[in-house]
């Protein structure tokens, strides 16, 4: 039994337009789904510093936006409630090392408040964090 066979084979140009209009589309998705990715956590720009050393100790961190606020584990503090809290990380591990993550725009007089609150609890060091620069520091014309 023979089957009529109706399809024929196409020898034409393809159109553009469907294409475009997929891909188009997908640039449309793409630029949508992109702009409304949530970034969890509170903004803090470090300041740039390049060579700086860190600490083979275990760290505990504390940031300051630059509104001054403090947050110790995720949360806004005060000064009270995070001198007590250091106290009880201290008596945990007595070997600790702060690590302030403070705003590039933040006031050194709160950066200095924090060191004096973590000394007040027990800790013996403090480190201030920061991000290497962006670009390599220009070299001088005469070093290799």
């Amino acid at each position: 039994m023979r089957f009529p066979r109706n399809t024929k084979v196409f020898r034409g140009q393809l159109d553009a337009a469907p294409y475009a209009g997929v891909f188009f589309l997908l640039a449309l998705f793409l630029l949508l789904n992109s702009s409304f990715v949530f970034i969890p956590g509170i903004e803090i720009h470090l300041p740039e510093a390049a060579n700086l050393s860190g600490t083979a100790n275990p760290t505990v961190a504390v940031a300051v936006d630059n509104s001054s606020r403090i947050y110790f584990e995720n949360q806004v503090t005060d000064e009270e409630t995070l001198r007590e809290r250091l106290r009880n990380a201290v008596a945990a591990m007595p070997e600790l090392t702060l690590v302030i993550q403070a705003d590039e725009n933040t006031k050194w007089a709160i950066v200095n408040r924090l060191m004096l609150v973590a000394r007040e609890a027990g800790l013996k060091n403090a480190l201030t964090a920061t991000r290497p620069p962006a670009l390599p520091a220009p070299r001088s014309p005469g070093t290799p």
